[in-house]
């Protein structure tokens, strides 16, 4: 990314103004370095032992005795600050694509990657779904898509969403987040719709960082109305009369990745790991928790 003089990014900027990021003049910052008081945005921002410090100031601090560990620069939910800061985010779309032209070639991979209870795909043959031992099909139907516009529906919002999460969240806990919301997806939908139904898309994973989104704007004390605004379209997309939306899937993602961002963005400094690995573990156990009660209903 491109970035300019500390002392001049905001020389331009207006008195009254916004206060902006002096490394991103055009984002909004809410937060100042606790040592030397310039602004900074979420990408930006370090956590340190008291509040936040920016990028220069944690370089500065590695040359003034301090071991590396602690003069590393972290998120805000203390992953590490990387160079890309969308690696992750590019790597899902990327999967995504590649299985919607892998579809494209060859239809009949949907058979063997839709979320699917338990059904007959061929008269007179095997059943086959999760309840035949297929769990494979809660992770495959999440990459899984058939028309256009769903996926450029889904990866906008993976691209929109996704980005400034992983920046916030770090490359691990944001990958976390992701398939621990869309497998909540998956797994609410398998208990719930019908066992002959089948499912597939993003939409769960994509529901999980709206709410992991509204989780984080939250804490940054950010302006709510947008996302708000954003949730509110979305859930009357999801509960429209004309049918069609795996509903489930997206409530599921939404529970999970909110309950799950809770977690991460406000754990206690000296207990962040323990907080944030229990809730993803929580979240995962859940989900193996509904999809062993209902493969035991289906047989």
């Amino acid at each position: 990314m491109d970035q300019q003089p500390p002392g001049e990014q905001n020389a331009s900027a207006p008195v009254d103004g916004p206060v902006t990021c002096y490394r991103h003049p055009g984002r909004e910052a809410s937060i100042r370095c606790t040592r030397c008081d310039r602004p900074v945005c979420p990408d930006c921002m370090v956590s340190a032992s008291v509040g936040f410090q920016c990028p220069d100031c944690v370089r500065q601090g590695s040359g003034t005795g301090h071991s590396p560990a602690a003069a590393r620069p972290r998120t805000i939910a203390g992953g590490s600050v990387a160079a890309d800061p969308r690696l992750i985010t590019k790597i899902l779309l990327g999967i995504n694509v590649a299985v919607f032209v892998a579809v494209l070639a060859n239809s009949a991979l949907v058979d063997d990657l839709v979320l699917l209870g338990r059904a007959n795909f061929y008269y007179g043959g095997p059943p086959e779904g999760i309840a035949e031992g297929q769990w494979y099909r809660l992770v495959t139907s999440m990459f899984l898509h058939q028309e256009v516009w769903h996926i450029a529906f889904n990866m906008l919002g993976l691209w929109w969403l996704g980005g400034p999460l992983e920046a916030a969240l770090g490359r691990t806990r944001y990958l976390a987040l992701y398939m621990l919301s869309g497998l909540a997806g998956s797994a609410l939908t398998y208990w719930l719709a019908e066992p002959n139904q089948p499912s597939l898309g993003a939409s769960g994973a994509i529901f999980g960082l709206l709410g992991a989104t509204a989780v984080l704007m939250r804490r940054l004390n950010y302006d709510m109305r947008p996302v708000f605004a954003l949730l509110a379209i979305n859930l009357v997309i999801t509960f429209n009369p004309w049918g069609g939306i795996a509903w489930q899937a997206h409530v599921g993602g939404l529970i999970a990745g909110t309950l799950i961002a809770i977690g991460m963005v406000h754990a206690p400094r000296e207990r962040r790991n323990l907080v944030q690995y229990g809730t993803c573990a929580a979240a995962l156990v859940v989900v193996v928790l509904i999809v062993v009660l209902r493969t035991a209903s289906l047989t």
